[in-house]
């Protein structure tokens, strides 16, 4: 073969493996684009809820209060039967860590949607941390962490003024944390107690911020008594002791309302059909996470020995099923989802990784095939799982043109929600989300603020605070937080609340003005309102149509 001929094919040749190794590169870009894009996404709804000034999900305006009640020095777990009857479900950390807030701005909504939201970002850098820690590849350690904050389910609940998140992040630390010190541990045979110290205290702090935490205490001394069985138990009964003597304290500094109110009130009954609808949800917006961190766990069973992630994720799936509880929902999978993007960052590193080591060449080529097609893959796959958990406000231009480009339409037709009021037709939402219709996600308006102002001249026309199922209304009016709604219903369903007191001032119309939005008091109580109260305003917001009612 002539001079020219060969020039010409190994020029051809040369273009080939330019192009085939500058194309994981590329996939890589765009995936890292993708899921920045939706880290902006989740920036914009934290800033549009630090704005809003009343609840957003039912219920903030009683974490609000609760952290309100701590910066007053008093406890939030009280006495249901007697007025104002308010009590807190939840355990303190939380709200301990919001009080400087408060004494600093006043009882602000923004205060601990901040908390919440510094939280999941926080959690998203320790699962990050541990997937570079162990493969050195930054757009990977990016990717498991972004993916993170882009699920559908991290975004909804991420900014709101509730302790979940805040529980997820504890939870995280301590897992990455204790991986790192058993691995150093094994790595020179030196115990590092004080490590383990830190890990227990994180458990601790978990477990005080949200009771669901007990599912990676389980998994973390699980996994302890694996490698090392006598210093498993060691740790877990002071553990316990610790936990216990401050369950034990709480109880009764608040006289026993502290166990009423945290344990039986949290007995709620299970809905099969709404655990069935959640998982399928959870794995058809998470699918390339979920499989492949099952798979790289099953790889673990089989093959090495369990890692602290494999049982964490694999607890953590099963305590999930609590979601179909009555007053749960999506945000019980969050500890999941974190696991999961850990062990998608570590299965794909060890791919990566083993690509290079076993090389895989055709012909005379320099190119590692192997490595190339699983690296091509990889980015592949991210933004084949960026797809599936689509979510974006379409309120601008600029938004809609985007959502429009890739597939999707620029608005939705929702009906608000209707309980206290006569249906209405669907109207168009600027927010597309592959979970489906959802209450959460799309970022609060002006109009929404005007409404909830509105809510708030109709309670201060009376001379009373309002009976309303939210606290937001009440905080603006300046006047005082009454009821918990769904605590009451918890307590009422377990036969653990007297309302005798509540209905008799319902029935002699001791409030000037009742709130509702949800109906979620008791069947008694709805029964009471009915009879004594009429609807004289309907206001929207947020999606909610709610009932202002005077009394007749």
């Amino acid at each position: 073969m002539s001079s020219p001929a060969i020039e010409s094919i190994e020029t051809k040749r040369a273009g080939w493996e330019t192009a085939v190794t500058y194309l994981p590169k590329i996939l890589i870009g765009l995936a890292l684009l993708a899921f920045v894009g939706y880290f902006v996404v989740y920036n914009m709804y934290a800033v549009a809820l630090f704005r809003f000034p009343f609840d957003y999900d039912q219920g903030e305006g009683f974490e609000l209060m609760d952290t309100v009640l701590f910066s007053q020095g008093e406890w939030p777990y009280r006495d249901n039967d007697s007025f104002p009857f308010y009590s807190s479900n939840y355990p303190p950390l939380f709200h301990v860590v919001i009080v400087p807030l408060v004494w600093a701005f006043g009882p602000q909504y923004w205060t601990g949607r901040l908390v919440s939201y510094l939280g999941t970002l926080i959690t998203a850098v320790a699962i990050g941390y541990a997937v570079q820690k162990t493969g050195k590849r930054w757009w990977l350690s990016a990717l498991v962490g972004l993916a993170f904050l882009a699920s559908n389910y991290v975004y909804h609940v991420g900014p709101l003024f509730r302790q979940h998140m805040f529980m997820v992040m504890f939870e995280t630390v301590a897992v990455v944390y204790l991986a790192r010190t058993i691995e150093k541990e094994e790595a020179d045979g030196r115990l590092r107690n004080k490590r383990l110290l830190v890990v227990t205290l994180l458990l601790l702090a978990a477990g005080y911020t949200k009771q669901l935490a007990y599912a990676t205490v389980a998994a973390v001394f699980i996994f302890l008594f694996l490698r090392q069985p006598k210093r498993a138990v060691a740790w877990a009964i002071p553990f316990a002791a610790v936990t216990g003597l401050i369950f034990l304290w709480i109880n009764i500094a608040t006289d026993g309302y502290w166990f009423l109110n945290t344990v039986t009130a949290n007995i709620n009954p299970f809905v099969p059909g709404q655990a069935e609808g959640l998982f399928r949800q959870w794995f058809r917006l998470h699918m390339v996470l979920t499989v492949t961190a099952v798979l790289f766990a099953v790889y673990q069973l089989y093959f090495e020995r369990l890692s602290l992630y494999s049982i964490w994720f694999v607890v953590a799936v099963v305590n999930s099923i609590t979601a179909g509880k009555w007053g749960a929902g999506e945000s019980y999978f969050a500890t999941a989802i974190a696991a999961s993007c850990i062990l998608t960052g570590l299965a794909f590193n060890r791919l990566l990784n083993r690509a290079k080591t076993k090389q895989f060449t055709i012909h005379n080529s320099q190119l590692n095939i192997h490595y190339l097609a699983i690296a091509t893959v990889i980015p592949l796959l991210f933004l084949f799982q960026a797809r599936q958990m689509f979510h974006m406000p379409t309120h601008t231009p600029t938004l809609a043109a985007i959502a429009n480009a890739l597939g999707y339409p620029t608005e939705v037709m929702i009906p608000p929600q209707t309980s206290c009021s006569a249906p209405r037709d669907p109207e168009p939402i600027p927010y597309v989300d592959s979970a489906g219709v959802s209450l959460l996600g799309r970022l609060p308006t002006a109009e929404d603020t005007a409404a909830g102002i509105e809510i708030t001249e109709h309670i201060l026309r009376g001379e009373t605070a309002a009976f309303s199922e939210d606290a937001g209304f009440n905080f603006r009016a300046g006047r005082e937080i009454v009821t918990n709604p769904t605590q009451l219903l918890n307590l009422y369903n377990n036969n653990e609340v007297d309302l005798t007191e509540m209905l008799a001032m319902l029935n002699n119309q001791a409030f000037d003005t009742v709130v509702l939005r949800a109906q979620f008091y008791p069947p008694p109580v709805l029964d009471a309102i009915g009879q004594q109260y009429e609807t004289t305003t309907l206001v929207q917001m947020n999606g909610f149509v709610y009932c202002i009612m005077r009394p007749r």
